[in-house]
């Protein structure tokens, strides 16, 4: 690690985020995830479900889904962590990880579009995705070896600024080439490439393996640039990471700033990882918009978020992240409730013309927004963690950050899927995301903005 200049390494740090962020982008919001919302409505509407109910049990599904992943990464998240810091070594973690993420890009080219193959759809997807937070995990845990607690604000917002740019252009060719619009032409009006079959869907599904080779190519940088930390010696049992994990849990009894920053996080963070996992089926579903439609707003969202990250990066290292987190949640709540006063036919129960055009453009604003503060919220979130970890103990503590991003993971998804379920609106089913945020910013009060670290 010598031989690497701090300024590479960063650079390779920051091409994790360049290489990950697709699956964000192209898989759980603007492609694959509406793409399934679609395909599951269509199949439930041919079960003899009326429009609005089939409509509601493909968002119940899509829940159902984010539920489990979200319970299997959040629970097994502090105990890899545990396992890694203990022999020090984090590259053989993140190879495995990585193989989960590009295996599980990948089965999603065998998604049926006529709806037989549902739950594999499900399956595939959520595989990759916990490969995808695993391997976050593991990363994120490297920022504090980055720089110190003033600058790591600002790498991590660079980091989520770069990474978003790499959605964003994964976006583009996926639209521009490969996704079809009804008319089985690209963005451009185009055949997809490669001979691919738009009948079948085949351009939209080629985005699992699109995203899994995209990842390949992109993670060489940093695992040529980021090295392991020096090895301890030991080789940890499963054992010895429970015994780790617990002692830490009972600690936070005397850390009360990272108890209330864990307890908060968990609320927000669940709350964004909501709007990001039904951001792109809502329109599909509430707005009626085409996948293409749909890519363009993430484009458009994923541009805003990397200015917007870049931003809060610099804002971050002037007033520190506790009120650049403040300004995020308090923007994206006001967002939320336009999403939920919004249809077709109305805006805060003021009817509209018969085929206005005012909720796209509300929802173009409202993209920007979300992908913008959404991209500020996730930067300066972990370098506010940054503030509370002992770089001794990073991979466990970045463990129990994911636990508290991801053990109410089942929160957001089930909510939506209960509200959806009990209203029979797509549209309605979003608003707990409202109140998670609120409760998070009420935790978040007591929160010290220097940090803990001890």
């Amino acid at each position: 690690m010598s031989n690497i200049s701090s300024r590479k390494r960063i650079w390779g740090w920051w091409f994790f985020d360049w290489a990950s962020q697709p699956y964000h982008t192209l898989l759980v919001t603007f492609v694959f995830g509406p793409f399934f919302a679609a395909v599951a409505a269509n199949y439930y509407l041919g079960e003899g479900l009326a429009p609005e109910a089939a409509k509601a049990q493909a968002q119940t599904m899509w829940s159902i889904g984010m539920t489990v992943t979200g319970l299997m990464i959040g629970f097994g998240a502090p105990f890899i962590g545990a396992l890694a810091d203990i022999s020090g070594r984090k590259r053989p973690w993140l190879i495995g990880f990585s193989l989960m993420y590009a295996l599980g890009a990948w089965g999603i080219w065998y998604s049926d579009p006529a709806g037989s193959n549902l739950w594999w759809m499900l399956v595939t997807f959520g595989f990759g995705f916990i490969g995808a937070e695993f391997a976050l995990i593991f990363a994120n845990s490297q920022l504090p070896s980055l720089g110190d607690k003033d600058d790591v604000g600002a790498i991590s917002g660079s980091g989520f600024a770069f990474g978003y740019l790499g959605g964003v252009l994964a976006l583009f060719i996926m639209l521009l080439l490969f996704v079809e619009q009804g008319s089985g032409k690209t963005l451009i009006g185009l055949d997809p490439v490669l001979g691919l079959d738009a009948e079948t869907r085949e351009g939209t599904r080629a985005v699992g393996p699109f995203t899994a080779l995209w990842f390949i190519l992109f993670m060489v940088p940093y695992f040529l640039w980021v090295k392991d930390d020096a090895r301890t010696g030991k080789r940890g049992s499963l054992g010895q990471a429970i015994s780790l994990v617990i002692a830490s849990v009972k600690a936070l009894r005397y850390r009360g700033s990272l108890a209330r920053y864990l307890g908060s996080s968990m609320l927000y963070r669940d709350a964004l990882n909501g709007l990001y996992g039904f951001g792109g089926v809502y329109a599909s579903l509430v707005l009626d918009w085409e996948i293409t439609s749909i890519g363009i707003f993430g484009v458009i969202s994923a541009i805003a978020a990397a200015a917007f990250s870049w931003v809060g990066g610099m804002a971050d290292k002037r007033f520190g992240p506790k009120p650049v987190i403040v300004a995020a949640i308090l923007v994206l709540t006001l967002v939320c409730l336009t999403v939920v006063n919004m249809s077709r036919e109305a805006l805060f129960g003021i009817e509209l013309a018969t085929g206005s055009k005012l909720p796209d453009a509300i929802f173009f604003g409202c993209g920007m927004l979300i992908g913008g503060f959404g991209g500020i919220l996730q930067a300066a979130s972990r370098s506010l963690m940054v503030r509370h970890t002992n770089p001794a103990k990073a991979t466990e503590s970045f463990g129990l950050y994911g636990l508290s991003g991801r053990a109410t993971a089942f929160l957001a998804p089930g909510l939506i899927g209960v509200a959806t379920t009990l209203t029979g609106s797509a549209r309605l089913g979003i608003s707990p995301v409202i109140f998670l945020f609120i409760l998070g910013l009420i935790v978040l009060y007591r929160v010290k903005a220097e940090g803990d670290q001890v």
